[in-house]
């Protein structure tokens, strides 16, 4: 029997950080879960304990070379000069922390855990936040992500039967290792709305894999007006022409006007109103997390993801429990110091409208014309 929807975390990501100078060092997952459980939205029997993912799951796409580097560095908090450079730990964002094996191990264990409930029936829609790192390479970490959890959770639907599936990614930072991973896989069809020239500095729009890559780059400044005209004209008839059995959405917070990553301007509404246009799609539903480095917006922003799959009505004003949760956050950058007082005492953002920059209407334009070919140069492309 189809019950949920279902959220999945860990109490793991409680004590997790990545460093106090990290943007990984703000509470995320567990944040969220205080949250949505203080006003009252997460009943128990809906609630799902991540498993952890053993190294010959990880192993389904990542290097097991790597895998041993990171349970290693785990054991010993260090590696060797040579294997911090072979796979890019120890740099770049990537430190060695205290979980740096059994916290990836688990967000990836969650994925597969939701795929699994998918697959078997169980569920028609799973939250899981701490999902979402998207840009982990087979064979060394990267972005902040040691492991990537969309590859192996896409990999084990496959695996599983699912024969056509719609990843959308609405992250800031382009999925550049979920498209590697599938740039030639027809049964995936991937689509990125993220900032142009940010870091990772790929998902240029002429990028297409074997027909079946979207990448929509967007301009600094981008806001809720401008999504909505993506989504109308591009990714909700991308959605109707792929037909998919099962849509992944990662919804990264780092699109936010308050995050520190990113230069786009747009409100959790607008977000929500992505993820209640692409949950629409499909029958089966994973909605992933992702970036996101205010502990306030992130927190707010996910919560309302939840209140959407679980049909939760957003208050005008939060209750007290969850305004003092809010309220006990701390951040280092200069705008913990004084945060404005609705971030502590409501959910939602005001909407953040504005004029359609000639780039955004571009964007349309050309994924509208690949659309009118769409499907036959997914099927026909080499």
């Amino acid at each position: 029997m189809v019950t949920g929807p279902f959220f999945i975390g860990s109490d793991i990501y409680r004590a997790s950080s990545y460093g106090r100078q990290h943007p990984l060092a703000i509470p995320r997952v567990s944040t969220v879960i205080d949250l949505v459980r203080a006003l009252g939205w997460l009943d128990a029997a809906c609630y799902v304990e991540s498993p952890v993912a053993t190294p010959g799951e990880l192993a389904r796409f990542h290097d097991p070379d790597y895998i041993a580097a990171l349970q290693r560095a785990e054991a010993r908090q260090r590696l060797s000069p040579e294997e911090l450079r072979r796979y890019n730990i120890g740099c770049n964002g990537n430190p060695i922390f205290r979980e740096i094996f059994s916290r990836p191990a688990t967000a990836c264990g969650g994925g597969l855990r939701a795929a699994e409930m998918l697959l078997g029936g169980r569920a028609q829609s799973v939250y899981h936040p701490a999902g979402g790192t998207h840009h982990g390479r087979r064979d060394r970490a990267s972005g902040f992500c040691y492991v990537n959890e969309p590859v192996l959770t896409i990999l084990r639907l496959l695996d599983g039967g699912a024969r056509r599936i719609f990843y959308v990614d609405f992250d800031a930072h382009h999925c550049d290792g979920v498209q590697d991973a599938f740039a030639e896989e027809r049964r995936v069809v991937v689509l990125s709305i993220h900032e142009e020239g940010r870091w990772p500095g790929t998902g240029a729009a002429c990028e297409r894999g074997c027909g079946n890559v979207f990448n929509l780059p967007v301009p600094p400044g981008f806001h809720d007006d401008e999504l909505a005209l993506l989504l109308d004209e591009v990714v909700v008839p991308l959605g109707h022409a792929v037909a998919p059995e099962i849509v992944v959405a990662q919804c990264g917070a780092d699109a936010l006007l308050e995050d520190p990553l990113s230069r786009l301007a747009l409100s959790n509404g607008g977000l929500w109103r992505a993820l209640g246009a692409v949950k629409e799609l499909a029958p089966r539903l994973l909605v992933l997390g992702g970036g996101g480095y205010n502990p306030w917006s992130v927190a707010r922003c996910w919560a309302g993801n939840w209140a959407l799959l679980a049909d939760q009505a957003i208050p005008d004003r939060l209750p007290a429990a969850a305004e003092d949760i809010l309220r006990h956050l701390t951040w280092s950058r200069s705008a913990g110091r004084n945060p404005p007082e609705h971030w502590f005492t409501t959910l939602a953002d005001p909407p953040r409208s504005g004029p359609i920059g000639e780039r955004v209407r571009d964007l349309a334009r050309l994924h509208g014309a690949r659309l009118r070919a769409f499907p036959d140069d997914l099927d026909e492309a080499v």
